[in-house]
C-alpha cells in the first residue's frame, strides 16, 4: 500500500471515531454547508493602546459603538434616555445595577423590562449565527433558560407565553435576575465582535498596560501582531538588559513607575538608592532619569558593538561627548548638551559599568524574569501573537516591511544571510521565539533592536533616544524613517507587499498601526487607493492633541469595511453616573458588491476541507471500507 493511502485510510480511521456512522457524516455535512451561506463574523481592529485602560474597556464594552447603533434598530420607540440606560446596562452590567439598586430604581417590574429588552436585543445581534455557535456563547449557568428565551416565537399561543413569563417570575423571585442580566450583556457583547485584532503597543505611555493584558486574557476570540513597545517589554522580560533599563527609563520618564513596583512586583529600591548616592545634587527623579540614561547608553552600545550587521555605529555616542566643554559631536557636527555630570563614566572606557551599575542590572534582571505576572502576560502575547498574521485576506503588522527608495524589498543581513519582505519577518520572528525559549544573548540582544533599529519591522525609524535625553537643539531630535513609510501612499507598493505575502492584490488590505495619524492637520489614514489603512488614532492621551481624535477601531464585517474615528472619553464613573459614551464618526472605506459570507472566509477555506473529508468517509462507509458503529 502507497504511504498516501495509507495516510488516507488512517485520517478516515481517525475521522470515523468522531462521526461513526454514515448518518453522522451527512449531517455534518449538511450542518456544515449551511453554515458556509451565512454572513461571515465581524472583526474588530485596534493599535497602539499604549496602556489606556479605561479608554480601551469602553470601547471593549461598547463594542465600538456598535452596540448602540443596535440598540437605535431595535428599540426605535424608546426614548433617548432609556436607549442609554440599556447601553450602559451592557457595557457595565454589574456596576449599573448596584448604581441603580442604590438609586432604589431596581424592583421586579424593572428587572422583568430590563431582562425582556436585552433578550430582544441578544436575539437581534445573534441573527447571523447558528443556533449551535449561540448556545457555545451562553455563559453555561444560564444556557437552556436563555436560549429557550432568546428562540421564542412571537406568534405563540397562550401557553407558550405562559410559560415564558413564568421563567421571568422564576429568575426574578430566586434572587437571580442581577447574575442573569450579567450573562445576557456578556452574550450580547460576545456576538457583537466575533474576532478582535490588536495590531500592536499595549505597553508604554498610559499607566495600565497590565490591566489590558488582564482584560484581552478573557476575551473569546483574538490575535495580537506585537509592536515595538510590545517588543521591549518581551525582550525584559526573556532578561535582555538593555531591554529592562530601557523598560524602566521609559515608565520613569512617562511617569508610570507605580507599574512596575505594584503592578509587576518589581522593586526600584536599589536603583533609586544607587542614583540618589550617585547624583548627590539632583532631586530623587532627576538622579534617576540620569542614573537610567547612562545606564540605557552604556548597554546600547555593548549590544551595537556585538553586532555589526546592526550597522549602528553611529549609534554610540558616549564616546564623542567633550566631557569639560559640555559639548557631544554629531554628524561631525558639535552641540551644546545639558550637563557635564556623568561621575559614572570612564573617560578612556565610556561604556563599561562601574561595579554598582552592575549590581544594579543583575538585581533588576532577577526581578523582571522573577515577576510571576509579567511572565504571565508576555507568555501570551507570545501564545497569541507574531510579527505578522494574514487574516480573511488581509495583511496585519504594526510597523513596517523595510523597503529600498526605489520601491524594492531591502535585504536585511540576517546572520550572514540577507533576507526580504516575508522571509525577513518569519526570521525576526524565529528570533523573537528563540529568545523566550532559549534566553541566548544574540536573541536577546535582537528584541532590543527590533523595539528601534531602522531597518526593524516594528520600528523602521532610528530612535533618538541620546539627543532626546542631552542635547538642546531639538534639530538633532528629527529621527529618520525607512522609505515605506513614504513610499505606502503608492498603490503599486501596495499591491507589491501583499503578493509577497501570498494575498490577493486586488482585494486584500493592509492594516498597519504605529504612526497617528494627525487628522487635525487633515491627514487622512486610507494609502495606496485604499489598499493600506492605519489605524493609529491615538488612543494614548499624549496623542490627542497631535491626532486630534482618540483612537481608531476597524470594522469589517459582511458588508465591507468600516473606520470609527473615536472622541476622548472621560471615565468609567461618568459613563455609570451620567450614561457618558465614545461618540465616533463612521465612514465606510469599502463596500462590497457581494455580500461576504462564512464560505469566503479562511474558516470557510477549512469548512471546505472538512467538507470534503466527511464525503470522503460517507463513500467509505457506503462501499464497506470503514465499518460504521
Amino acid at each position: 500500500m502507497k504511504d498516501t493511502e495509507l495516510l488516507r485510510e488512517k485520517y478516515l480511521e481517525l475521522l470515523a471515531q468522531q462521526y461513526p456512522s454514515r448518518y453522522a457524516a451527512f449531517t455534518e455535512i449538511i450542518n456544515l454547508q449551511a453554515i458556509l451561506n451565512l454572513p461571515k463574523g465581524t472583526e474588530h481592529f485596534v493599535s497602539d493602546l499604549h496602556g489606556e485602560y479605561d479608554a480601551f474597556c469602553h470601547i471593549l464594552n461598547n463594542c465600538s459603538g456598535v452596540i448602540r447603533e443596535k440598540v437605535d434598530i431595535v428599540f426605535q420607540n424608546l426614548y433617548e434616555n432609556e436607549k442609554a440606560d440599556l447601553c450602559t446596562l451592557v457595557y457595565y452590567p454589574h456596576e449599573k445595577l448596584e448604581l441603580l439598586k442604590q438609586q432604589g430604581i431596581v424592583d421586579a417590574n424593572w428587572y422583568k423590562t430590563a431582562i425582556k429588552r436585552l433578550i430582544v436585543l441578544a436575539k437581534f445581534i445573534s441573527s447571523k449565527y447558528t443556533r449551535s455557535k449561540v448556545r457555545k456563547a451562553i455563559p453555561r449557568e444560564f444556557n437552556y433558560i436563555i436560549d429557550e428565551l432568546m428562540h421564542a416565537m412571537a406568534d405563540e399561543d397562550n401557553n407558550r407565553l405562559r410559560y415564558h413569563e413564568k421563567i421571568f417570575d422564576s429568575i426574578i423571585e430566586t434572587g437571580s435576575a442581577h447574575h442573569f442580566i450579567n450573562s445576557l450583556a456578556s452574550l450580547i457583547k460576545r456576538l457583537a465582535v466575533d474576532h478582535l485584532h490588536l495590531v500592536g503597543d499595549i505597553f508604554d505611555r498610559g499607566s495600565h498596560p497590565d490591566k489590558i493584558i488582564d482584560l484581552l486574557m478573557q476575551h473569546h476570540s483574538l490575535d495580537i501582531e506585537w509592536g515595538n513597545h510590545d517588543i521591549l517589554w518581551m525582550g525584559a522580560a526573556c532578561g535582555s538588559l538593555v531591554s529592562i533599563m530601557t523598560v524602566v527609563r521609559n515608565n520613569v520618564l512617562y511617569d508610570n513607575y507605580e507599574l512596575l513596583e505594584n503592578g509587576y512586583g518589581i522593586s526600584m529600591r536599589s536603583l533609586v538608592m544607587f542614583a540618589e548616592h550617585t547624583y548627590k545634587e539632583e532631586e530623587k527623579m532627576s538622579a534617576l532619569k540620569k542614573a537610567l540614561a547612562v545606564l540605557v547608553f552604556k548597554l546600547q552600545g555593548h549590544v551595537i558593538k556585538r553586532h555589526k550587521e546592526f550597522d549602528m555605529e553611529k549609534r554610540l555616542l558616549l564616546d564623542k561627548i567633550d566631557f569639560d566643554k559640555g559639548t557631544v559631536v554629531l554628524e561631525g557636527k558639535e552641540y551644546k548638551i545639558r550637563t557635564k555630570d556623568f561621575p559614572t563614566v570612564d573617560r578612556n572606557d565610556p561604556y563599561k559599568l562601574t561595579p554598582e551599575e552592575e549590581s544594579v542590572c543583575l538585581e533588576l534582571k532577577q526581578a523582571f524574569l522573577g515577576s510571576k505576572r509579567l511572565q504571565q502576560h508576555v507568555a501570551f502575547l507570545y501564545k497569541n501573537g507574531s510579527m505578522y498574521r494574514c487574516y480573511n485576506g488581509n495583511l496585519l503588522y504594526h510597523g513596517c516591511i523595510p523597503l529600498n527608495e526605489d520601491g524594492t524589498f531591502a535585504p536585511i543581513n540576517c546572520g550572514g544571510r540577507y533576507l526580504t519582505g516575508k522571509a525577513y519577518m518569519d526570521y525576526a520572528e524565529s528570533l523573537a521565539r528563540k529568545a523566550w525559549l532559549e534566553k541566548d544573548q544574540d536573541s536577546l540582544d535582537n528584541m532590543w533592536y527590533l523595539w528601534c533599529g531602522i531597518r526593524s519591522p516594528l520600528s523602521g525609524r532610528i530612535v533618538k533616544t541620546f539627543e532626546r535625553a542631552l542635547c538642546e537643539d531639538k534639530s538633532t531630535w528629527e529621527e529618520p524613517r525607512d522609505p515605506y513609510y513614504s513610499l505606502y501612499y503608492r498603490e503599486d507598493i501596495c499591491k507589491m507587499i501583499l503578493k509577497e505575502f501570498g494575498l490577493d492584490p486586488d482585494r486584500g488590505h493592509i492594516i498597519n498601526g504605529h504612526t497617528p495619524i494627525k487628522v487635525r492637520e487633515g491627514e487622512d489614514p486610507i494609502r495606496g487607493n485604499g489598499r493600506l489603512i492605519v489605524i493609529d488614532g491615538g488612543f494614548c492621551h499624549a496623542y490627542h492633541k497631535t491626532t486630534g481624535i482618540a483612537g481608531y477601531t476597524l470594522i469589517f464585517n459582511s458588508h465591507g469595511l468600516r473606520l470609527k474615528a473615536h472622541r476622548p472619553f472621560t471615565t468609567i464613573e461618568d459613563a455609570l453616573l451620567s450614561n457618558t459614551d465614545i461618540y465616533s464618526d463612521s465612514y465606510m472605506v469599502e463596500t462590497f458588491r457581494k455580500r461576504m459570507m462564512v464560505g469566503d472566509s479562511d474558516a470557510g477555506k477549512q469548512i471546505c476541507y472538512t467538507i470534503r473529508a466527511l464525503t470522503d468517509l460517507l463513500q467509505a462507509y457506503r462501499s464497506g471500507e470503514i465499518a460504521e458503529n
